[in-house]
């Protein structure tokens, strides 16, 4: 028997204290989810939500592509994209833009929506409650669907924010009969940990009286402050908002504009691409890191219409293709021809690094060796590339096996190891 020199009961007393860090990071840190993430997020103005909202952007969508990318060359032509790959992409882009052009919608109550009087906002929230529920009975909602409330940050709009999420939900809960799945709510501007906690209180409330489950109303907190990152005693600030959120945050959003504002920049550097926005989207990776919790990057104002729909396009597609280098897999559309060159970036991007990573999974899955070995942790995010791109329409169960040799229910269980 080998030699030791400590005994084994000194060892495990010491070791035994670890326990607490390990139930510590179970509860923190359960990893990521299985649920699917959109790629955008799709921003409405209530009073201009209704039954053909979803119908209609699908139709200025590919309005727009058939007016000024009507074939391949092209798309190729405006966003500088390699010939095989829009060859790929652009008949992908169309089907997107036909079957389901919108992944998640958001009926905007705040900013884009304004303080109208009460009797006005009242009868909006109740109405697209209505819209919302005629979609899920048509089998037409998009797989996301829910509402951004007004912030908490003014004293006088904090019962009328209320007020319009009771309204809808209890509209909505009325005319389904139930909650229905996918539904998103989104909580603006939190300068304070507290208004997370207020904000959890009212969802508590709001699912006894709709006789809901206990956690059904979940929400995604919209990072648009200097306080959402650093916090007035100098501390990361979200890490406190996700804990007082009590396992009901399911994203955190990047608002542009409101966040570099904030941060005392001119209107003509308020850009997605600047660097305080850089520094505030690490602070989201690093504290959503493990968590489970989404991530979406926000938005921009040079929209593609008129006279520079090609401008739009390829400013549009150039920070897309940003978040996706910088792990943010979803952001924000404020206009139907934003959706597409929102699928040709994520539809592109996938097309530039399948091959390459194909070829890693394969050796890693079949132990063929190669130059690069990965690690578990790399196969399941390689594998995770693989399901995005299935789930959002870049490709297809038949191509992931011509390429990686991998059945789609092998990739997925790899995706999520």
């Amino acid at each position: 028997m080998a030699r030791s020199s400590l005994e084994t009961a000194e060892v495990e007393q010491r070791l035994s204290r670890l326990s607490a860090v390990d139930e510590h990071m179970a509860d923190r840190y359960p990893g990521a989810t299985h649920r699917r993430q959109p790629v955008h997020t799709c921003y409405v103005p209530a009073g201009k939500v209704d039954a053909d909202t979803v119908r209609r952007w699908s139709r200025e969508a590919l309005a727009a592509l058939d007016e000024h990318a009507a074939q391949p060359r092209d798309l190729a032509g405006i966003l500088g994209l390699a010939p095989q790959d829009a060859a790929a992409v652009h008949p992908r882009v169309r089907a997107k833009l036909l079957d389901a052009p919108i992944e998640d919608l958001r009926i905007d109550f705040e900013d884009g929506y304004g303080r109208p009087d009460d009797e006005v906002e009242d009868a909006d929230a109740e109405r697209t409650a209505g819209v919302v529920a005629e979609w899920f009975r048509q089998g037409t909602a998009p797989d996301n669907v829910g509402l951004r409330v007004k912030s908490f940050d003014d004293p006088q709009l904090r019962s009328r924010s209320v007020r319009t999420l009771d309204i809808f939900l209890t509209e909505l809960v009325r005319a389904r009969g139930e909650l229905p799945g996918g539904l998103r709510l989104t909580f603006p501007k939190v300068v304070d940990v507290s208004q997370i906690e207020v904000f959890v209180e009212i969802l508590q409330l709001l699912e006894q009286r709709l006789d809901l489950d206990e956690g059904a109303l979940s929400f995604e907190i919209q990072v648009e402050t200097t306080q959402s990152i650093v916090d007035s005693e100098g501390r990361m600030a979200l890490p406190r908002f996700l804990r007082a959120g009590r396992g009901r945050v399911s994203g955190l959003h990047f608002g542009t504009y409101d966040y570099t504002a904030s941060c005392g920049l001119t209107a003509v550097h308020q850009h997605l691409a600047h660097r305080a926005c850089d520094f505030a989207r690490h602070v989201m990776q690093v504290s959503a890191a493990g968590t489970g919790v989404f991530l979406s990057d926000g938005s921009t104002n040079v929209l593609p219409v008129g006279e520079q729909v090609h401008h739009g396009w390829k400013m549009h597609y150039g920070l897309a293709r940003r978040s996706l280098e910088h792990g943010f897999f979803q952001g924000w559309d404020m206009h139907p021809a934003q959706l597409v060159t929102r699928y040709a970036a994520v539809f592109t991007a996938f097309r530039e690094s399948a091959p390459a990573e194909a070829k890693r999974l394969s050796a890693y899955v079949f132990a063929t060796g190669g130059a690069v070995l990965d690690e578990p942790a790399t196969a399941r995010a390689l594998a995770a590339s693989f399901v995005r791109a299935m789930d959002n329409g870049a490709t297809d169960s038949a191509e992931v096996y011509e390429m990686t040799g991998l059945s789609e229910s092998k990739v997925r269980e790899l995706g999520r190891l």
